[in-house]
């Protein structure tokens, strides 16, 4: 899949544009016409950016139609959490931000880059993209991934950490510092220079809800009934992966999984560790269970 950089506009993702985009989506609104400035009441590159993280987010598909994740978070009826007021969700978001790659920043650093280091700074980060879009034979434009390298670090860090053009006080509307993944610190690099360092460290996530993990491995269409422990540690997508989990915060997941769940079993023979889902679940009667209590 060809890497995609931009279309965010400099904006990251606040809080209350995941609905508002798509409330304005199932309204019939057009956000090329001029009149989604008025109908959505931000200026014209926000109009642009609201688009690109309702793709992002897996919240329309490609072709702008509503996806069952959107419906499920955001119906006024229906919608489990409309103002995104549950950390779940935006754990749940978060998930989905990689999954649906259209973003593919998020799914380089989380699969690819973290697995080789827990702290690194921008440069780190930018010549890592750069080979890899060498390799794919794509062209790098410094410019538009570093954009894009500014917006995925201020996505997730609070803003205790500040570039000098942006707005501090926007940054506080970011969906996804609650989930309080990324640090920064600053040290010197390899050169002797004093720099900004971030780091992103696997932890217990006592905060993530044992059935937005469940739901991340039901949704993997590469698991079968019977999945290794390490795939769900360190592969692809995966819950160790993609929610920044330590050996021992995943295997407290799947301990609860297995307790609330009949038909789950985790076995370890021979040192093969390994978690078997003996029966068909429904993924999004889990997230409905979760939500409603």
């Amino acid at each position: 899949m060809k890497l995609q950089f931009s279309g965010h506009e400099s904006f990251i993702c606040k809080h209350f544009w995941l609905k508002k985009g798509y409330d304005f989506v199932i309204g019939k609104g057009n956000f090329n016409a001029e009149s989604a400035v008025i109908e959505l009441g931000v200026g014209k590159n926000m109009v642009t950016s609201i688009s690109y993280w309702l793709k992002s987010f897996g919240i329309v598909d490609h072709q702008s139609q509503v996806t069952q994740l959107g419906d499920f978070l955001f119906h006024d009826k229906q919608g489990v959490d409309p103002y995104i007021e549950s950390l779940a969700t935006i754990w749940l978001l978060h998930y989905s931000l990689l999954k649906t790659s259209k973003a593919s920043i998020y799914t380089l650093f989380f699969n690819e880059f973290r697995k080789g280091r827990v702290d690194f700074t921008k440069e780190q980060f930018l010549n890592f993209i750069k080979r890899r879009m060498e390799d794919d034979e794509q062209s790098f434009n410094e410019k538009t991934v570093g954009s894009d390298l500014s917006v995925f670090i201020r996505n997730y860090l609070n803003p205790t950490y500040k570039d000098t053009k942006i707005d501090i006080e926007e940054d506080f509307s970011g969906l996804l510092i609650d989930l309080d993944l990324i640090r920064s610190f600053k040290s010197e690099n390899a050169e002797g220079r004093i720099v900004d360092w971030f780091q992103i460290e696997n932890k217990l996530q006592i905060d993530l809800p044992s059935e937005i993990v469940l739901f991340a491995i039901l949704d993997n269409e590469m698991y079968g009934k019977s999945i290794p422990f390490k795939e769900l540690l360190v592969g692809d997508n995966s819950p160790g992966v993609v929610f920044a989990l330590s050996e021992e915060g995943l295997f407290n997941k799947i301990e609860t999984i297995v307790k609330d769940y009949k038909g789950i079993v985790y076995t370890e023979t021979a040192g093969i560790r390994e978690l078997q889902i003996k029966r068909t679940l429904n993924k999004w009667e889990i997230l409905h269970g979760y939500f409603k209590n």
